[in-house]
């Protein structure tokens, strides 16, 4: 674990919101973000508890509150994933994220005492939004596809789903200052409220949604074009393209031209390092250099090959091995350490609603990716970032839609990845 602060307090971040206004969306990306920071975090959403108990094919009728045999058997379903989250916060777990509607008053008062009398702090996070283009747009991009409709047809869907959402919005009650912190988002951003939101944790969650969207747009991640260091087998440095890699440069502006033919639709942004620069340079479109984008620091074994490190520094060269992740090199960092360097750039990545190109570097794209995928961050230093490949990632309201474009397929191998270096433990 890492980036803790002093609190070491368990929290419960409770959605309220009616359906199709983001809340799952927002739950998952809260749930990726401080996964990625070290956080052991966890959604509960009550809908999946719902079909894994009762099915997916719920007709809307169950949802409306009249009908008492379904208002007993959802709150059995919210009592369940309740236990579920308390059981877990009460042993590894530190952020819970328990995803209902929670429409009223009633139920979100049964939650907090729940929660408080386990020692959980709770924060409300509501989803409000007044702009019916926008519920429309998610209810027809993301509620048509999840598993209570597969199969059926989507006039008969988006009909089954309005009058499930005109169920809740019959008993709906807004979150008030006298339930406690909350933090209420309207029309995507547009409005917000905070009420009694302090400590670290909640900060950094709340400062997180605050620059969240829901715009679709791709992200672009690249390596810079092969460096003299990377022919040689180095790491670190501060070198120039090679050949190869300012063909590489070339390359990339035709890929962005061809895709992005308005220059002024994208955000460029570099690492402040020569060979990330260089590579931007005959784009022909005006980039961004961000020193938090540069390569990990290498410390004292920068210049040096992993075969040196190996032979010169045997006890460096093991202590790597058995902890990538955590390693730091000597004066050096981490991949720890670039992660937390990396914190302004994921908000600005979050808050920015044009496409986005990153050039810059291996260990430094692999966070990134981590980020964007849910992966494991203990797999970071693992995954395959080649060099001369666009890396197209896409989020969506329930992942990230990948792609990979090889743009030099004619590069030798051995200039894409450090020589002595085991398979799947690439530097």
């Amino acid at each position: 674990m890492y980036d803790k602060s002093p609190d070491r307090s368990k929290l419960a971040l409770v959605m309220v919101g009616l359906p199709a206004r983001g809340k799952s969306y927002t739950a998952r990306k809260v749930s990726r973000y401080l996964s990625w920071l070290g956080y052991t975090t966890k959604v509960f959403n009550v809908g999946e508890y719902r079909r894994q108990k009762l099915g997916a094919r719920m007709q809307h009728e169950f949802f409306d509150p009249k009908n008492e045999e379904g208002a007993w058997a959802r709150r059995l379903l919210a009592m369940d994933a309740l236990d579920d989250m308390c059981h877990w916060l009460g042993n590894a777990g530190e952020v819970g994220i328990y995803d209902a509607t929670n429409s009223t008053r009633t139920r979100r008062l049964e939650l907090k005492e729940r929660c408080e009398r386990e020692g959980v702090s709770v924060l409300f996070v509501e989803i409000h939004c007044s702009d019916l283009s926008l519920v429309e747009a998610n209810v027809k991009a993301t509620k048509l596809t999840s598993p209570d409709y597969r199969d059926v047809p989507p006039q008969e869907a988006v009909r089954d789903f309005r009058a499930r959402i005109a169920h809740y919005e019959a008993a709906y009650e807004s979150v008030r200052e006298d339930e406690g912190s909350f933090v209420r988002i309207t029309d995507a951003g547009r409005r917000l409220e905070i009420h009694r939101v302090d400590g670290y944790l909640t900060s950094r969650v709340l400062f997180y949604i605050m620059n969240l969207h829901l715009t679709h747009r791709p992200i672009l991640l690249t390596r810079h074009g092969e460096s003299v260091y990377n022919r040689g087998g180095l790491i670190g440095g501060d070198t120039d393209l090679s050949p190869a890699g300012q063909a590489y440069a070339h390359a990339l502006a035709d890929f962005l031209d061809k895709h992005f033919p308005d220059s002024k639709s994208t955000v460029i942004w570099t690492s402040s390092m020569r060979r990330a620069v260089q590579t931007a340079n005959p784009l022909g479109r005006t980039s961004m250099a961000w020193r938090a984008l540069d390569e990990i620091d290498a410390g004292i074994c920068d210049g040096m090959s992993y075969e040196q490190i190996r032979v010169q520094m045997p006890d460096e060269y093991e202590a790597r091995k058995q902890d990538k992740f955590r390693y730091r090199y000597p004066r050096g960092e981490s991949y720890q350490d670039v992660i937390q360097r990396l914190q302004p750039v994921i908000i600005e990545l979050e808050r920015t609603r044009k496409p986005v190109a990153v050039i810059a570097h291996q260990a430094v794209l692999r966070a990134l990716y981590a980020y964007f995928t849910g992966t494991e961050v203990a797999r970071c230093p693992y995954l395959s970032v080649p060099l001369h490949t666009v890396l197209k990632l896409t989020p969506h309201a329930y992942g990230c839609h990948e792609e990979r474009f090889p743009l030099s397929p004619n590069i030798p191998p051995a200039h894409t990845q450090l020589p002595s270096t085991p398979p799947g433990d690439l530097p």
